[in-house]
């Protein structure tokens, strides 16, 4: 589908929302993702085409996708043309796809585990329940680095949701939680039952070791629903 740019926002400093306006109808669920095309003189191996969760909610007229930015010594020329986009300039999307969606039984008890860059599935569900009065019992654990890539605190608020922060490289003045994400650190701090749904979106090597520390811990593989992110290599 065509959709051009329309503007983006700083979320950290190397941290930011870009924001399209399809020209057509974009049907997702969120936390859904979709291919950004963007065609670019001499692209390097990374191509012209890259997967992004949509950040956004249905309920938005526009759609957006959230990443980070390395610098220009290591970001590809996909993500430096991502940055230097003008409004109205055109890009193409694919049709929105995966299953990392909320369950349709509001009953259910659920884990939210994001991992630094991780955070956009669940930021698409949240703004979607806030704005459809959405209240469920959830528990959400949200890692990062450091304080300066803590991002959508406001959406948190408008959900009526409160969010563990695990800072791995905390400063002296952080008061929450420190170090790194554990499936034994996730147990002790939501207590889930046979019952709850433990979503899981982070790096990949990130998902795929607590994938495996969750199942040594003795949490059933049904309860876990996992979306990983490749390319990066930890919160």
């Amino acid at each position: 589908m065509k959709a051009v740019f329309d503007h983006s926002n700083d979320e950290a400093s190397n941290i930011k929302t870009f924001w399209f306006r399809p020209l057509g109808h974009l049907d997702y669920v969120a936390g859904q993702y979709t291919e950004l095309y963007l065609p670019h003189d001499h692209p390097d191996r990374r191509g012209e085409k890259h997967w992004f969760t949509l950040s956004s909610a249905p309920c938005h007229e526009l759609v957006s996708i959230t990443t980070k930015y390395a610098g220009d010594d290591q970001s590809s020329t996909f993500k430096k043309t991502l940055l230097g986009l003008e409004p109205r300039a055109g890009v193409q999307l694919a049709e929105a796809m995966g299953d990392f969606v909320l369950p349709k039984d509001t009953a259910i008890p659920l884990v939210f585990v994001a991992g630094g860059i991780g955070i956009t599935p669940f930021h698409a569900m949240l703004e979607w329940m806030a704005s459809q009065s959405d209240h469920r019992n959830l528990k959400f654990i949200y890692s990062v680095r450091n304080e300066n890539e803590i991002i959508f605190q406001d959406t948190f608020e408008r959900a009526g949701i409160h969010a563990t922060i695990v800072v791995g490289e905390p400063s002296d003045a952080w008061g929450g939680e420190r170090g790194r994400l554990s499936a034994e650190m996730i147990l002790g701090l939501t207590h889930p039952t046979p019952e709850t749904l433990i979503y899981m979106s982070g790096p990949e090597p990130l998902v795929e070791a607590l994938e495996k520390d969750m199942h040594a811990q003795g949490i059933a593989k049904q309860q876990l629903v996992s979306d990983f992110f490749p390319g990066y290599l930890g919160v």
